[in-house]
């Protein structure tokens, strides 16, 4: 028994390996190629869809997160990140809640994949109802008028702006402002056009207009107030 066993591995060992090596060849041609599975692990974007109207999202979740993949051999390549999405439907989503489950079926891959796994399971996120507000519009104004001229009136167009942002990051007591309105050059009364600077990057206009028109009355001293002028440039 131990020789026919020692004969059977032995025994034109040569041809046996030869026969061998020929059947896992042949195996390998002639098996269908889709049947040949691989794995790949795809870093791909978290995508969020259908913010609840009137919400907004203060604290956003990870940018990206991995898929890993099961597909035949024939496409495993021709799936790359462009090709798989990851979604994050937020329409039933609360302001009270924070973390929100991750699963294969939010991974939509081409046919004949199959996600075998998803990292994180789960992502944090925060959400904040909308509030709006009219805030007051205040015109930043530099520089000095040449001697002989003030300024007896400012008058912005509109005075107050509707905002919009976060309930969190919108104060009562905030202004808008505008951008720099240099009246150094100025002569005579003149109406500029303004842009608007909100008071937080969070906040946003809430209509379209993004300007304001800036209204500068300017008018001569009389004498009597350019004796005073002097007089207390003279006590300095």
């Amino acid at each position: 028994m131990r020789r026919f066993i020692k004969n059977l591995f032995l025994k034109n060992w040569g041809l046996k390996l030869f026969s061998l090596l020929l059947a896992l060849v042949l195996w390998l041609i002639l098996i269908p190629e889709e049947k040949i599975f691989s794995e790949k692990t795809l870093t791909v974007p978290l995508e969020l869809h259908n913010i609840p109207s009137e919400t907004e999202l203060v604290e956003k979740p990870p940018s990206t997160v991995d898929v890993k993949i099961r597909a035949p051999q024939r496409i495993i390549n021709q799936i790359t990140p462009a090709t798989v999405h990851v979604v994050l439907n937020l329409e039933k989503a609360r302001v009270d809640q924070r973390e929100y489950p991750l699963n294969k079926n939010m991974v939509s891959i081409p046919g004949g994949a199959e996600v075998k796994d998803i990292h994180p399971s789960q992502v944090n996120l925060r959400l904040e109802r909308t509030k709006e507000i009219m805030l007051e519009v205040v015109p930043n104004i530099i520089g000095e008028l040449k001697e002989g001229l003030k300024i007896v009136k400012i008058e912005v167009i509109p005075p107050e702006v509707l905002i919009k942002g976060p309930e969190s990051k919108v104060n009562d007591n905030d202004k808008v402002r505008t951008g720099r309105l240099d009246i150094s050059s100025l002569t005579q009364s003149t109406e500029l056009e303004a842009d608007l600077i909100l008071p937080n990057p969070d906040l946003r206009l809430a209509t379209s207009q993004t300007k304001v028109r800036v209204r500068i009355v300017i008018l001569e001293e009389n004498a009597e107030e350019k004796n005073e002028k002097e007089n207390k440039k003279n006590k300095k």
